[in-house]
């Protein structure tokens, strides 16, 4: 008896905070997701970094021995100000001194990079100025941005997305669930295709030393804002037509991240996702006032409907079928009969 009450209080328990078990099961998903990629990350990539380590080891022991009126402290001294200068996206190099960072183009790319959080890090403010504009800059215009990416997509769904599948259901008389999932997986096709796989092809004809997986790498690494910087379209040697090269992807990055935002809210639109997402949120309680406004809204109903169901009980005594007569067509012989 004891354990059947026991067994039943916490199946109570467990019912009353369900919403609350699931998002500590998600919560918990989520870590082991964080671990198992940073595994994955630390099993694959490390190998490649010793590699490159004893290659750079190697190419500046080498460099020493030819040069031996060289020594290492001021070996070590030019390279530490020289990578300090590459990290502010200066390069030493002879054949780098054409490319800017900061003429037009580059400093638009720079703000779209900034208001979308993409960020590459590819170039920073140098001054304290640029640094302070920056700070402002982006307090500004990263909520500018959301507002309109918002507006931006909120328009572009109701014509891409609900009135099709409203006309559709409308015409095929199919159910709207499937015709959303259908249309949803149609709309990541053609997104996919005309944002990832075609500006690939043309970031791997365009840029000499990015194959087909890397321009697809910097493609989905630009459009999800995740921006690690460690390829940057037009900041290659003697690239031709370099301004309106970066005026392009400012504007493909901007269409881009307005195709993703459509896709992401369609999928957020189908039941099944949204009866998911609903199972991890917390449900809203109505508070004591809130109870209050209801019952007296429901007594004041039930009220008014009495009172109109006992008029109808009168209207029915005092005037039977018999001689109550509601048509306009009705004869009389003057107004006294009325």
């Amino acid at each position: 008896m004891l354990q059947c009450l026991s067994g039943s209080s916490c199946v109570r328990v467990i019912e009353g905070y369900r919403s609350t078990w699931y998002f500590l099961v998600l919560v918990l998903a989520y870590v082991v997701y964080l671990i198992f990629g940073a595994l994955v990350f630390s099993a694959v990539e490390l190998p490649y970094e010793e590699e490159l380590r004893r290659e750079l080891r190697t190419v500046k022991q080498q460099f020493l021995e030819d040069n031996e009126c060289l020594s290492d402290e001021r070996l070590e001294e030019f390279l530490a100000r020289a990578l300090e200068a590459s990290n502010y996206g200066v390069s030493v190099l002879n054949n780098a001194t054409t490319n800017w960072n900061w003429d037009f183009t580059s400093a638009l790319f720079f703000a779209s990079t900034v208001l979308s959080t993409t960020g590459y890090g590819h170039s920073v403010p140098l001054s304290d100025g640029g640094k302070a504009f920056c700070i402002i800059y982006s307090v500004v215009g990263i909520p500018f941005t959301l507002l309109f990416l918002t507006a931006v997509v909120q328009r572009i769904m109701e014509f891409s997305t609900r009135r099709p599948v409203d006309y559709l259901h409308r015409r095929w008389g199919m159910s709207k669930p499937l015709l959303g999932a259908l249309h949803a997986s149609l709309l990541a096709i053609i997104t996919i295709s005309c944002f990832f796989l075609i500006p690939a092809i043309i970031f791997s004809v365009l840029e000499e030393e990015w194959n087909f997986l890397e321009s697809f790498y910097f493609c989905f690494i630009s459009l999800s804002t995740i921006g690690l910087g460690d390829y940057v379209p037009g900041e290659g040697y003697h690239q031709r037509f370099r301004e309106l090269y970066k005026l392009g992807i400012t504007f493909y990055l901007i269409l881009g991240l307005i195709a993703m935002l459509v896709v992401l809210e369609t999928f957020c639109e189908l039941q099944h996702l949204k009866k998911l997402r609903k199972i991890f949120y917390l449900k809203k309680q109505k508070t004591e006032d809130q109870l209050n406004i209801v019952d007296h809204d429901h007594l004041s109903f039930a009220s008014v409907s009495d009172q109109a169901a006992s008029f109808r009980e009168d209207k029915t005594d005092l005037f039977p079928d018999d001689i109550v007569s509601t048509s306009p067509t009705a004869t009389s012989n003057g107004p006294m009969d009325q």
